[in-house]
């Protein structure tokens, strides 16, 4: 998405280095308003965000923090919480303190504003972008979308495989291709992600009749147990007892169904593992404008047009 990436992307990239070599260079980014990144090593007391600039600090003043603090629509924590982490910004002035030592006047709100109208003028729904999960809540995860704009991923647009949490498909930090699927009128984003991880064929494909793998257990029910093979397929297993939601199975494949898009399981061994949070995209252009999960011979149809 041009220039503009969730934060912690720019850090160690050789122009960010190139523009923090020098006070000369770091001239040059301001009068170019070139967005830069390093990171933050203290939040004051008036909640000025103190930036380790490398050969001088910088100053990222409360009110230039965040779109949304001047207005008081965005809270004081979206500063706290970037101690110790990476932002980016655009640098505005140069000063001197009272020891005559030279310091940078920075606004991430700035940085955050071009990021935000470049993606509102030439962004649609169906765009690919790149994100970064900043954070998770039960109805979802909310993702960097650039320049610490944030965007929401909610829990049914994670993966067709439902699970019970963002936490079980994601980690802070991970990051994620993502889909626009709505800008509101307010300009806010919400993102979509499953329609990335592949049909019901692309994902049944991968495995056989009569093979014996490992997938984990998403819900049980009375009638039998759900367990997902990818993060976009699921089979449904025979009950069985001293199994539990979360744990690996290892599982039979009994049959493959494409015309029902069913999976007939039978669980040989359950257990407790850490949670591997992987998936694999099967989508790699920079577009979607329609996804069809259900095979052609299949009465049910599941599909999503952007």
């Amino acid at each position: 998405m041009k220039d503009y990436h969730p934060e912690g992307i720019l850090l160690n990239s050789e122009d960010n280095k190139k523009y923090m070599a020098s006070a000369s260079a770091l001239a040059c980014a301001q009068s170019l308003e070139i967005i830069l990144e390093a990171n933050v090593i203290m939040c004051d007391a008036e909640h000025n965000l103190i930036v380790d600039l490398g050969i001088m600090r910088g100053i990222i003043p409360r009110n230039e923090g965040a779109i949304g603090i001047r207005e008081g629509t965005t809270r004081d924590i979206a500063l706290i919480s970037r101690v110790g982490r990476p932002v980016c910004f655009i640098i505005t002035d140069f000063s001197t303190d009272s020891q005559g030592k030279t310091y940078a006047l920075l606004s991430r709100r700035a940085a955050q504003e071009k990021c935000l109208n470049y993606i509102l003028n030439n962004k649609l729904a169906g765009d690919i972008i790149e994100a970064r999960v900043t954070h998770l809540e039960s109805f979802g995860a909310f993702c960097d979308i650039g320049c610490g704009n944030v965007a929401l991923l909610p829990i049914d647009s994670i993966s067709v495989s439902r699970i019970s949490h963002p936490k079980d498909r994601f980690y802070v930090g991970d990051k994620i291709k993502a889909i626009i699927k709505n800008i509101d009128e307010d300009n806010k984003i919400t993102l979509s992600h499953k329609e990335l991880l592949g049909t019901w064929e692309e994902n049944a494909a991968i495995f056989s009749q009569e093979q014996t793998v490992s997938g984990i257990v998403r819900s049980i029910e009375n009638y039998g147990i759900f367990v997902e093979l990818t993060p976009n397929l699921a089979g449904l297993a025979e009950p069985k007892e001293n199994v539990s939601v979360g744990q690996t199975a290892s599982v039979y494949i009994k049959s493959i169904i494409p015309e029902k898009m069913k999976i007939k399981l039978i669980i040989i061994d359950s257990f407790d593992t850490l949670c591997d949070n992987t998936y694999k995209y099967f989508y790699n252009d920079d577009h979607i404008t329609e996804f069809i999960y259900s095979p052609d011979e299949s009465a049910k149809q599941i599909s999503t047009y952007f």
